[in-house]
């Protein structure tokens, strides 16, 4: 399905269109980008007997040594069986710190670049599953991947997830959704 445009107002409908995949093809692993825990609630209110993952921004992201994801929200949804993953990004990182002090071309800062000409939510659903799997909480099986441009979802994948080291194994089986407009 494509969105006529990207945002946060697709987000119900990317995480129905993504539970009913993984319905269809037996996989029960959702990872879902959530910075503030939101997408996370509302794929705990769709996603009904899946294994959700909720991948957030890495300690001071936008604000040295400050969650974006406030500790009650995490805590509440671990409470629900929300496996939270807090990590660098795994399509910058480090490099994007190196690149702003002395530009230049990089290769993971390329793979990024590459994958939003699919749309910044394809980027987004590939990152976390990497983030998700070097954090040790997913299964190793074909997984649903849930990105989003800034707020909200509306890209959904299925893929292999690989760690970083395989990254060139891994392999998006299908796309569900995503904006045509970007």
């Amino acid at each position: 399905m494509y969105f006529d445009k990207p945002g946060k107002e697709n987000t119900e409908q990317t995480l129905k269109l993504a539970f009913q995949k993984g319905q269809e093809l037996g996989i029960n692993e959702v990872v879902v980008a959530s910075t503030t825990g939101d997408t996370a609630y509302k794929a705990l209110e769709i996603c009904k007997g899946f294994d959700i993952i909720a991948v957030t921004y890495h300690c001071g992201f936008r604000e040295s040594f400050k969650m974006e994801m406030s500790r009650n929200v995490r805590m509440n949804l671990e409470n629900e069986g929300v496996k939270v993953v807090a990590a660098t990004h795994a399509l910058s990182g480090l490099e994007r710190s190196v690149a702003k002090k002395y530009s230049g071309i990089y290769p993971v800062l390329l793979i990024a670049d590459t994958l939003r000409l699919f749309g910044q939510g394809i980027k987004v659903a590939v990152e976390i599953s990497i983030m998700a799997t070097d954090a040790g909480a997913l299964s190793g099986k074909d997984i649903i991947a849930v990105g989003g441009t800034a707020k909200g979802a509306d890209c959904a994948v299925v893929l292999k997830p690989v760690c970083q080291s395989d990254f060139f194994d891994m392999r998006i089986r299908e796309i569900i959704c995503k904006p045509k407009t970007f």
